[in-house]
């Protein structure tokens, strides 16, 4: 086992780390995702936890679930050929890319219905002869 297999962290240690609670390394742990040792008391972190514990805020900056996080997670394998793992993974990246362009269109068609029903709002006070002043500008740009 090398030096760098051999190291453990304490939970404050990778929380400080990874910028995030113990409470959301705990709330991992109760999810099955984290598995440490324990010493007395204490939670005994390997590099092993560790790298999880990376995939798992990782997948999350994705987008991806906790679930699917862990059945990537649960795809590696060590000693080698990790093809599936990646392939999934990949998949998984298209997919929530689908999702947001969708989302992204679906903003996109919000905003301008907003700017219409503005622009006809504008005109209802321009023809009934209203003053517009003190109505703040519209802060969407094109």
């Amino acid at each position: 086992m090398s030096p760098a297999e051999s190291r453990s962290w304490t939970i404050s240690e990778l929380a400080e780390e990874f910028d995030i609670t113990t409470r959301t390394i705990r709330f991992y742990e109760e999810k099955g995702l984290l598995k440490p040792s324990r010493q007395g008391q204490n939670r005994v972190y390997s590099a092993a936890d560790r790298v999880k514990l990376k995939l798992i805020l990782r997948g999350k900056r994705l987008g991806l679930s906790l679930q699917e996080s862990q059945e990537l997670i649960d795809m590696y394998r060590p000693e080698g050929n990790n093809a599936e793992q990646l392939l999934a993974l990949i998949e998984s990246i298209r997919s929530k890319r689908r999702q947001l362009q969708h989302q992204l269109e679906d903003l996109q068609a919000m905003l301008e219905e907003l700017d219409a029903s503005e622009q006809r709002c504008q005109e209802a006070l321009r023809q009934e002869g209203l003053p517009q002043e003190g109505l703040p500008q519209t802060q969407h740009t094109q």
